[in-house]
């Protein structure tokens, strides 16, 4: 098995290199883990109060359950993977299930800033991308997907997208083993990471 971390600031591009790594596999040699599915429960919360949480700082992420979830599929155990509503800010009742599979990606802003979980990596890469084009996809992202307006997404931004990313996210480029400049779009780098891939589990 082969755990890969993929992070990058948010609109980065990260879910685009994602598909890209995974339509080289068939279903059953790979699965994907996306860091967003564990946020922590914040149900007791009032709306209002959820809304406000900082969903762009380490804190927001359960990691120990993450961290031991990734344990268990390096050991062959099955998980139940937590699912996560971005438009009520809450951990839902269902799960799903993840069996061990060859490529396991852990994929999401913050999941190079945890020690203990990139131990469990071999392979750490950054999606990296102008910062302009990441708000531009961010602001078309939470009006479509998360029932945000555009004063509202350019105010998050400000307050917390822009300065966590300075403060946790762009320092873990130093944790990266491959860097891919220019988010989704660099099919090149996306070639070489999986042709890389490819290498490693045929040393398996």
């Amino acid at each position: 098995m082969i755990v890969i971390g993929i992070a990058g600031g948010t609109g980065s591009g990260k879910t685009t290199v994602v598909n890209e790594i995974a339509r080289n596999f068939i279903d059953r040699d790979i699965a994907i883990i996306p860091q967003d599915a564990y946020y922590r429960d914040s149900s007791h919360l009032p709306l209002e109060e959820r809304q406000k949480i900082n969903f762009d700082h380490p804190d927001s992420i359960e990691f120990e359950l993450l961290v031991n979830h990734i344990k268990k599929l390096k050991k062959g155990q099955s998980i139940e993977q937590p699912s996560y509503s971005y438009l009520t800010c809450s951990r839902l009742d269902k799960t799903t299930t993840v069996h061990p599979r060859k490529v396991i990606i852990v994929e999401g802003i913050l999941c190079l800033t945890q020690r203990e979980l990139r131990n469990l990596m071999d392979i750490k890469v950054f999606v990296d991308c102008e910062a302009d084009l990441r708000l531009s996809r961010v602001i078309m992202r939470d009006i479509h997907e998360r029932g945000r307006d555009a004063q509202k997404t350019l105010e998050r931004y400000e307050e917390t997208v822009r300065p966590m990313h300075i403060q946790f996210i762009e320092p873990t480029k130093h944790f990266a083993d491959i860097i891919v400049p220019q988010g989704g779009r660099n099919l090149v780098a996306i070639d070489i990471l999986t042709q890389y891939i490819d290498k490693q589990l045929s040393k398996q």
